[in-house]
């Protein structure tokens, strides 16, 4: 597999029938539209050749271009329904630019319902993702250790009780835990070849860690509220 990265592009995901927040993505935060926290912050590295809007609602894509990012495209109305996976969003925006003659080596993903990032964030993920060799980057943030999968059980359909992990005993001590992290939502970065497999993560995956009083993905008015408090302070 190509280690070589050379052309970056990032997409910015942004379709008009949310649900738990309403006209989230243009929706005002803290006097600017949603989507422009991510669009500034992708316009600002040094590292993305390109930076596009990915949607099939005109009034976002005329909010993204007034911030300053591309739309090449519309994206399909069958891209633009719930049950839509990103997946398909990215291979479709790499497929338009290949016809085009037009190729990059990697592709980052900056969703908009993640809008707080560190300034230079962007830019470290990229570096580490080059510097390592992974098949692919994301952003992420410790579990605490209450919800580390060592400790979480699933019931089967007797209710009866099983380690998650399928360990058949327990680490007992939380020093003893290994580390444990879930997806943020704020970047991911994965080659242009392994997003042509149907893959976000190929086979090596790393990961960068966010800075957690930055967190919010914004899905429903209570994970609004909380971006709204966090622009105050």
């Amino acid at each position: 597999m190509n280690n070589k990265i050379n052309r970056i592009l990032a997409i910015i995901p942004a379709r008009g029938g949310s649900k738990g927040v309403p006209r989230k993505n243009i929706k005002e935060l803290g006097g600017k539209p949603l989507l422009a926290y991510t669009a500034e912050a992708a316009l600002a590295s040094k590292w993305i050749d390109s930076v596009i809007l990915s949607s099939e609602d005109e009034e976002i894509i005329k909010v993204a271009k007034d911030y300053g990012v591309e739309v090449p495209f519309v994206r399909p109305q069958e891209l633009a329904q719930d049950q839509s996976g990103s997946i398909e969003v990215v291979e479709h925006a790499i497929k338009f630019f290949e016809e085009k003659g037009a190729y990059f080596d990697a592709v980052i993903l900056l969703q908009a319902t993640s809008p707080f990032r560190e300034e230079g964030f962007i830019d470290r993920a990229v570096q580490k993702f080059i510097d390592s060799g992974a098949d692919a980057l994301v952003s992420v943030l410790p579990v605490p250790h209450e919800f580390n999968p060592h400790w979480v059980f699933e019931a089967d359909n007797n209710d009866n009780l099983s380690i998650a992990t399928g360990e058949k005993h327990i680490i007992k001590r939380r020093q003893d835990l290994p580390k444990a992290y879930f997806r943020d939502g704020s970047i991911y970065i994965t080659k242009t070849e392994v997003l042509k497999k149907g893959s976000f993560f190929g086979e090596k995956l790393t990961y960068i860690e966010s800075n957690p009083k930055l967190y919010v993905n914004i899905d429903t008015m209570e994970d609004w509220k909380k971006a709204e408090e966090m622009v105050l302070d």
